[in-house]
């Protein structure tokens, strides 16, 4: 979604003047987007020079591990495999033979032994950890986890592998500072346990492209403030039905700011909740009724991986003729699709809506299943911030 040069960037711009970073990796070691594992957390590693430190679910296997990790670590010699970590233990001779396997035949330290343990696990759904957000004994859950691994990892030689990285590549030369409006404007971001998901560094790119942000919550603010455009993210609109169909005077709010020409952009969560209605669970929910479009859960995923899209009409947030890539992952779908709806891309790569298309536009809002990342699509922000003057020059 970013490239490489921005990826190097960003790293280096976050890293901690002491102490050390700590990237967590995504699905396993090699998997990406295609046969080579282009784009994984391997290639990643790599990228940045990081060590890789591999934690192994040894369920039901023990000298079986050995040959996991031996095939991760000649799959690919030039990956810096430094440890690792054994999950699921089912007691002390289980993971005594399993690290003695492990060590034998790649040469590689066995670093912690975590049990199967139900107080060191996470709670989950269909899009995975339940949000922080939603969960109110986060803080004892955390300290939970953090007493159970007491003693079962080897912190010390982990920080030392750290410690003694190489250096990452020196990125390229920042660019240029980005545009910037001459304007004030205010963008407000619903933000609340519905809908809590955003790259901070989109939330960042509009900060610098000179909007304030106004955070907002569907679940039980009165109404909109005074803004001058909207970025709705994703989330559980699904597991939070009632709520955000009970609040019925923001989303009345809401409605009547669209048909009187409010900038707004939806992402996948944020685009449903800008539906008629929702159905989940045998039960149905009424949404804010800005597209005519109601949605449906479904038990499985309808789509999950990166995209790419073509934008081909014209609309108030990107050039037409601009490609723009993404990531989507969502369980719902449009249950009635209305091909004369008007949307503003075709689907290269990717699901997005019925027809292979994307960006759902009415008047000034639209609505996509595809998240962006901003460092990735150094468009968006502008474009939404120029909506935002355009409607304040209006006013």
């Amino acid at each position: 979604m970013m490239g490489a040069d921005k990826v190097q960037r960003q790293y280096a711009s976050k890293l901690p003047d002491s102490g050390i970073a700590v990237i967590e990796g995504n699905r396993g070691l090699f998997d990406g987007v295609d046969r080579s594992g282009s784009f994984s957390t391997a290639e990643l590693a790599k990228l940045l020079r990081a060590p890789v430190i591999l934690v192994v679910d040894i369920t039901k296997m023990t000298r079986t591990a050995a040959a996991l990790v031996l095939g991760c670590q000649r799959l690919d010699p030039e990956l810096d495999l430094r440890g690792i970590v054994l999950n699921m233990v089912a007691g002390e001779r289980h993971g005594t033979v399993a690290a003695a396997a492990i060590e034998d035949a790649t040469g590689i330290p066995v670093l912690g032994s975590i049990p199967r343990l139900a107080g060191l696990r996470a709670p989950e759904r269909h899009l995975g950890l339940v949000t922080v957000e939603e969960t109110p004994d986060a803080l004892s859950r955390f300290r939970s986890i953090a007493a159970g691994m007491e003693g079962r990892l080897d912190v010390d030689r982990i920080i030392d592998i750290a410690y003694a990285a190489p250096d990452a590549p020196c990125p390229a030369p920042p660019s240029p500072a980005g545009w910037r409006s001459p304007h004030p404007v205010k963008i407000g971001v619903i933000r609340d346990s519905a809908f809590p998901f955003y790259y901070p560094e989109n939330l960042e790119a509009l900060t610098e492209a000179g909007a304030e942000l106004v955070w907002i919550r569907a679940l039980d603010d009165a109404e909109l403030p005074e803004i001058d455009a909207l970025y709705i993210g994703g989330g559980f609109p699904e597991t939070h039905g009632s709520l955000l169909a009970g609040n019925h005077r923001f989303r009345d709010s809401l409605r009547r700011a669209a048909n009187d020409g409010l900038p707004i952009y939806a992402e996948c969560g944020g685009t449903v909740y800008l539906g008629r209605k929702l159905y989940y669970q045998g039960e149905r929910f009424n949404m804010a009724g800005v597209l005519p479009l109601d949605f449906e859960f479904c038990p499985r995923p309808q789509g999950h991986g990166y995209t790419q899209w073509r934008v081909d009409r014209e609309n108030p947030f990107y050039p037409v003729g601009s490609l723009i890539r993404g990531h989507e992952f969502h369980y719902t779908r449009v249950r009635e699709w209305d091909p004369g709806l008007g949307s503003i891309c075709s689907v290269e790569r990717g699901v997005g809506f019925p027809g292979r298309r994307e960006g759902v536009v009415i008047g000034n809002v639209a609505a996509f299943y595809g998240h962006i990342h901003a460092l990735g699509c150094e468009i968006w922000a502008r474009g939404l911030v120029e909506a935002a003057v355009r409607r304040r020059a209006r006013e």
